[in-house]
């Protein structure tokens, strides 16, 4: 089973998408790490983020092994992971990385911004997570001084609406539900409650198809 789970900036679909995957036993991929660590490439040689050219040979070069770092959560490489997603060639050069990661047995949780529009527009099940503006500031502002990042809550407000107009207005696999996916508004949910409406939403689709002849 492949679950895609997209949703804006800070509306808590990586969560969502750890948990859900530990519940049924399959792997995770959180596929904003993968932009992030392309971006983080490109700041740590001093290119710049709308170079192409250099943006793509990063992709082609990421490992895995680097996605734990924590660097890769800074707000400012979250900023330029967004700059940087906006590339069509870096998305066609991460697409094969992220299918083949959907496809591996035994099952597999993706959470991004166009899993389930353009990697995995078959996946079984499509969960679209959303969460006002203001509550995502305020979870992205905690999340940052929990690292003991300085964070104004202000500023974080307005990047996450600049975020947010960005990633629905690029041309490469704009920011928008699948018309099959399901609608989870995350504003106002705590993690187990969230968690929970996630597993009744698979549950409800897996009932659907055994149900029918």
């Amino acid at each position: 089973m492949i679950i895609a789970i997209d949703g804006p900036a800070a509306s808590g679909k990586g969560t969502l998408g750890k948990r859900l995957a530990a519940h049924y036993g399959y792997r995770h991929l959180d596929t904003g790490v993968i932009y992030r660590a392309v971006a983080k490439a490109l700041l740590d040689q001093g290119a710049n983020l709308t170079d192409e050219a250099r943006a793509v040979a990063a992709a082609e070069a990421l490992d895995p092994d680097s996605f734990s770092d924590p660097a890769l959560k800074s707000q400012t490489v979250g900023e330029a992971a967004s700059v940087v997603s906006a590339l069509p060639r870096v998305r066609a050069a991460l697409v094969a990385f992220q299918r083949q990661f959907a496809a591996t047995l035994p099952g597999a949780v993706l959470d991004g911004r166009d899993i389930g529009t353009v990697i995995c527009p078959d996946a079984d099940v499509k969960i679209f997570v959303v969460a006002d503006a203001g509550v995502r500031a305020h979870r992205r502002t905690q999340e940052a001084l929990a690292r003991g990042e300085a964070a104004d809550e202000a500023q974080v407000l307005a990047d996450i609406l600049k975020r947010d107009e960005r990633d629905k207005n690029r041309a490469a696999a704009p920011l928008k539900a699948a018309d099959d996916a399901h609608l989870l508004d995350n504003s106002h949910l705590d993690i187990e409650s969230g968690v929970r409406a996630a597993i009744d939403i698979v549950e409800a689709v897996r009932a659907g198809r055994q149900s029918r002849p």
